[in-house]
């Protein structure tokens, strides 16, 4: 069952440090996502076509695209589908000119010209400001895009812990470029949105000091700006089968080799002590970094914030490991 802190939520922003697999949580949150009918949107928005590699699909256009059926509900009643779309700026801008503007040929001849990669480029604050306008837009369709599809959830999969706060506070990044007029009530519009409860923004982090204490930070930085905080995700968590006093024992250096030459004699394994001794380091290693990871996730307790955590798939993702953790979300009540 879906925690009711989610049940309201329309957009969902993942991020997080480089390297704790936010592109991964974000296509599991919006597989475990697109159940019971649902259909969901799976943006991205830093042009490196992650979405189309994860899914074995071909590089996405800037169009909405079907790539995946939602994980099956498992009762009964039809899977979802996501959609995805891959967010360019320079396109943003032109759709935003044909649709508000009436610039469709002249809005084109301008991109010919390299005026829309100018202003992107020059102004402060405009590319990410067409970028979350492009999400808006998604979340929240009008009679200017006919015909559009209208989703039960987006997810965006959004730029790093470290520039969340400044990509989503568009009327910060617009305040030096206007202050009145059509993009000014745009953004304060979009503002809406995001600070409130239809918006959450979910942190991806795994059980390492820096990552952890990154999440804090952006926790902090998100409240200080009024922004939604939603979940810490807890990504590629190692088994957890070994017992507490064999832990200890394997750190403290007490494991008993002898017992451990037993079982794989018993296994039909020739036990050297070669074999033996290597054994016990690497039990030594991975009770070092059990006893690393559970200080963490002491901290990240601390978060005032719900957790939920996803194993470290040891075959790599693909699309059945994305299956895999979508089904895992859901189950702790995450979608």
């Amino acid at each position: 069952m879906t925690d009711a802190a989610w049940a309201k939520v329309r957009l969902h922003v993942v991020t997080g440090k480089g390297g704790t697999g936010k592109s991964t949580v974000a296509a599991a949150l919006a597989l475990a996502l697109a159940s019971h009918g649902k259909h969901v949107l799976l943006c991205e928005v830093e042009g490196r076509q992650g979405i189309a590699r994860m899914f074995d699909v071909d590089p996405l256009p800037y169009a909405e695209r079907r790539i995946a059926a939602g994980l099956d509900p498992g009762d009964g009643r039809r899977a979802g589908v996501v959609h995805a779309l891959h967010i360019d700026p320079e396109a943003a801008l032109l759709e935003y000119l044909a649709m508000y503007y009436k610039l469709g040929r002249a809005g084109r001849a301008l991109d010919r010209f390299g005026v829309i990669e100018f202003a992107t480029t020059i102004a402060p604050g405009v590319r990410d400001v067409l970028l979350t306008g492009k999400v808006f837009e998604a979340v929240q369709r009008n009679s200017r895009n006919k015909g559009a599809i209208e989703y039960d959830a987006v997810v965006l999969d959004a730029p790093p812990t470290g520039r969340i706060s400044q990509f989503l506070n568009v009327s910060g990044e617009l305040a030096g470029l206007a202050k009145v007029g059509p993009i000014k009530s745009q953004s304060d519009t979009m503002m809406t949105l995001f600070r409130s409860p239809r918006t959450a923004v979910h942190l991806v982090t795994v059980l390492e000091e820096m990552p952890v204490q990154e999440t804090a930070d952006g926790i902090a930085e998100l409240r200080a700006n009024g922004l939604p905080v939603g979940a810490v995700v807890v990504n590629q968590v190692r088994p957890r089968d070994i017992a507490a006093d064999d832990l200890l024992a394997a750190r403290s250096g007490g494991l008993d080799k002898e017992a451990v030459r037993e079982d794989l004699e018993a296994a039909g394994v020739t036990a050297t002590k070669t074999l033996v001794d290597g054994l016990a380091a690497e039990a030594r290693d991975h009770a070092e970094r059990r006893a690393l990871e559970d200080a963490q996730r002491a901290l990240v307790a601390e978060l005032d914030a719900p957790s939920y955590e996803l194993p470290l798939l040891a075959g790599g993702i693909d699309l059945g490991g994305l299956y895999d953790l979508a089904a895992r979300l859901r189950e702790q009540g995450m979608a």
